[in-house]
This record gives C-alpha cells, structure tokens and sequence, in this order.
C-alpha cells in the first residue's frame, strides 16, 4: 500500500491520481479503465472518471492500493 498526501487541496480527481501515481500512461487510457470498472474506491467499484478522492479514502487499482492522506 503507498499513500499520497493531499497537500493544499480539497481533493484530487480520480483519473489525475492514477496517472500521478504512474498507473498510466495517458489521461485516455485512465478513462478507459475506469469507466470499464477497474478502479475500485472504499471497497466499491467506481465508474466516474472524475470522482473526487479526498482524505481517508482507498483506492485500489488492480494489484495497487493507495492510500489518501
């Protein structure tokens, strides 16, 4: 499990998250993924390319699990 420290924001959208965390290449592929059900956010799998993850919240995406502080 790795975790990413919200710095001075409120939150962080989904899909700029895993291509931060380096999980993809691209902003399309990202998309693709998500809206395909691979990203699952507090144990429920999360379709929305832009959901908000903010503080305490986990997000796993196949074998990775973040961890957002």
């Amino acid at each position: 499990m790795t975790t990413f420290e919200l710095k001075d924001q409120e939150y962080i959208e989904l899909n700029k998250l895993l291509k931060i965390e380096n999980l993809v290449e691209t902003g399309g592929e990202a998309k693709f993924l998500i809206k395909n059900g691979e990203a699952i956010v507090n144990n429920e799998v999360e379709t929305q390319v832009r959901k908000k993850i903010r503080k305490g919240d986990v997000v796993q995406f196949f074998d990775d699990i973040i961890e957002v502080v």
